[in-house]
This record gives structure tokens, C-alpha cells and sequence, in this order.
């Protein structure tokens, strides 16, 4: 048996959380259990639940994952569901190492040759979202997504919801017919904004309209994807396949699970087969850094409706620390005509220099995302 002798976590700029595990026989996985703004406090859920690891094999996922996920009367949540994560992640890894396979092998074989990318661009203004699409065809990716809007009122003004048409009318003339742009609502949005906005923007055929309501209320999507012709997709904040169940339901057609906080690649697995009843794509959510771009891609190989991949490398959080800042070796990771060819490394396929994780932790981080107030002081949406 493969058995696990240690745990470890390395809190690295610009925000991420590492998850390292070894085992008696000298192989190491490596997970991410990144939660932005919470990772101190997944930290300390990563060494509670390696108490259930310790002396254990490495090489009973499945069980692992039950253990962990329902081992306590008290379930669920982004910072449990985020330390099962990359803790599932590495043992992921380690199985792919043991084997001496990709990850993608062991989930039953490559469905594909490649995965299509895009990356996020900012810009307030519609010459700064011109300049920032720009930079992205430079470096050779064929999509993008940009926030809708920064704070949203309650009830939009004619300002506002101008502000939000002239910059996606600004991204569709760069890119042309040929390429996408995807547009994030962030939860920022009132369902009224949402349900106004919508049809304002079809003209421009967004690829999708991401995230229209926040998660809580998730029973008002149906309203939004019954207002519009445009894909709605949504849950980068949904943990499980039971949150994302009444999504799939509400007419969404893409899903979008975060494998460092929706149980890893374990668990995404099995809400892709679940959208997959839905003709539902997967475009798994990741602003995060080389583990879980990695673990993403190895899930997207293996898996038959999966349509995209978000990729931070060079997104504006990035300071301090970029994407490949921790890889030994950046060359899978390179842009092929805007996409990232099959990754044919054992496990995830992505070589951590250890050297620089150790000393990097030992700066650590404590990023907090910003707290928003409309100009009446109430607490606005970020």
C-alpha cells in the first residue's frame, strides 16, 4: 500500500493555498486549496482533516472523499469544501505518479486533444477593455471574459446600464466574429438589472453571461434564463453536485465548479456527468494558480462536455507571485492557437520547484478581497 506519512500547506503569493502530501514511499502529490480571502482558515481545516490521511493508502480516492466530506455531523461550506480540495487533488496526483500515468488516463482516457482558454481582461472604460482584449489575442488566446460592471445600483440608472453595453460592444469590435467574449455579472446584479440587461447585450452575442443572481438565490436563475437567449452560466460558489442540481434544473448551459473549492477533482467529476443529463458544458472556474489550472485541464481531457477553460496567468491579483512563478517546467502551459495541448506528465502533469513554494510560504500572504458600499453607505456586491 501507498500510505501517507505527512501533511503540509504553503500559504504562497499572490493568494493561494498549496497542499502537499507524501507518502512512505517517497511519492508527493500536490493539490491547491485556495479560498480567496479565507485561506488562513482552509489551512487550518487541511490539518484537522489530515488526521483522517495519516498512516492511511493514498490510493483510496473515493473513499477518502467520502470520509472527509461526511466524516462529520457538520458539512459542507466553501472552507471545508475547499481543504477537500486540494487535499483530493494531490492524492489525485500521487495516483497518477504511482501509475505512472496522467490523471486524465485514470478517469478513463483523453477525449480530446487540447482545450480551448481564455483569460480575464478588466477595463472600466471602453478604450481600456479595446487595449486589455488586445493584449490577450497577443498572446494568442481566442477568448476572454470581462466583468459586466463595477458596483451596480439596486435599480440601474441609464448610466449604468450604458456603461455596461458601450464595453461589451467595445470587446465585440476587437475580437470580431470570430473569437468570444464571455460577460460576468459577478452577482453583482439585481435580477431586475439582470433580466434589463440581458437582452440590451444580445446584439453582441455574448459566449455567456456568467453568474446573474448570487448562489442564495439560485431559485430565482429560472426568471433570468427564461429572459434571455443568451447561455447563462453559473457556480464558481456552488460546492456539490446537490447545490448545482437546481441550476441544472433553472436552464443554465454551462457550468462552472471551481475544483479547488467544489470537492476537486473527485467531486467535479461527478457534476459534469450530472450536467452532462442536461446538455450542460463544463467551464470549470479558475482564477487560481498552476494546481488547479492543472487538476482543471486533466478533469477537461477526460471529459465529454467540457466546453472551456479559464486561466489566470497575468490576471491584475496576480501581484507578488505569477501562475508559473512555482513550476519547474512552464512549456505545457504554453498557449497552442489559443489553446493548451494534452498534458502527458504523470499525475496533474505539473512539476512544483519546492524551493520556491518552502520560501515563499515563509512570506506568506493575507489577501482580503475588497468590501464595496453604495454611496448611501449600504454594503454593495464585489
Amino acid at each position: 500500500m501507498t500510505l501517507i506519512s505527512r501533511v503540509e500547506t504553503f500559504l504562497v503569493a499572490p493568494r493561494w493555498l498549496f497542499v502537499r502530501i507524501e507518502t512512505e514511499s517517497g511519492i508527493v502529490g500536490w493539490g491547491e486549496a485556495t479560498c480567496e480571502g479565507r485561506s488562513e482558515t482552509v489551512r487550518a481545516a487541511v490539518g484537522q482533516l489530515s488526521e483522517l490521511l495519516i498512516g492511511r493508502d493514498a490510493l483510496r480516492i473515493e473513499d477518502h472523499w467520502q470520509v472527509m466530506t461526511k466524516g462529520s455531523f457538520y458539512r459542507g461550506g466553501p472552507i471545508l469544501a475547499s481543504a477537500v480540495s486540494g487535499l483530493d487533488q494531490a492524492l489525485w496526483d500521487i495516483a497518477g505518479k504511482h501509475f505512472n500515468t496522467p490523471v486524465h488516463q485514470l478517469l478513463g482516457g483523453h477525449v480530446r486533444d487540447r482545450i480551448r482558454m481564455y483569460g480575464w481582461v478588466g477595463g472600466d472604460e471602453p478604450n481600456e477593455v479595446a487595449d486589455q482584449i488586445s493584449a490577450q489575442l497577443d498572446v494568442g488566446l481566442t477568448a476572454v471574459k470581462m466583468n459586466a460592471s463595477g458596483r451596480m445600483s439596486p435599480v440601474a440608472s441609464v448610466a449604468e446600464i450604458d456603461g455596461v453595453i458601450r464595453r461589451v460592444a467595445a470587446a465585440r469590435e476587437v475580437l470580431g466574429e470570430h473569437r468570444d467574449v464571455a460577460v460576468d455579472f459577478h452577482g453583482r446584479f439585481s435580477l431586475a438589472n439582470a433580466r434589463r440587461v440581458a437582452p440590451l447585450l444580445e446584439p453582441y452575442r455574448p459566449f455567456f453571461l456568467e453568474e446573474p443572481v448570487v448562489p442564495e438565490n439560485t431559485h430565482l436563475l429560472r426568471e433570468f434564463t427564461s429572459s434571455t437567449t443568451t447561455p447563462v452560466s453559473t457556480g464558481e460558489r456552488l460546492y456539490s453536485r446537490q447545490e448545482f442540481l437546481p441550476a441544472l434544473q433553472a436552464g443554465i448551459a454551462v457550468a462552472q465548479p471551481d475544483l479547488s473549492h467544489a470537492g476537486g477533482i473527485t467531486e467535479v467529476r461527478k457534476i459534469a456527468a450530472l450536467a452532462e443529463v442536461y446538455e450542460v458544458h463544463l467551464a470549470p472556474h479558475c482564477p487560481l494558480g498552476p494546481l488547479a489550472l492543472a487538476a482543471c485541464l486533466q478533469v477537461g481531457f477526460a471529459t465529454p462536455n467540457f466546453l472551456i477553460q479559464e486561466q489566470s496567468i497575468g490576471i491584475h491579483y496576480n501581484q507578488g507571485a505569477e501562475v508559473l512563478d512555482y513550476v519547474v517546467d512552464k512549456t505545457p502551459f504554453k498557449f497552442v492557437d489559443g489553446h493548451i495541448e494534452r498534458l502527458t506528465g504523470p499525475g496533474l502533469g505539473v512539476d512544483i520547484d519546492e524551493a520556491v513554494v518552502r520560501a515563499a510560504d515563509k512570506r506568506g500572504h493575507a489577501w482580503r478581497g475588497p468590501v464595496w458600499r453604495h454611496p448611501d453607505g449600504s454594503f454593495a456586491e464585489w
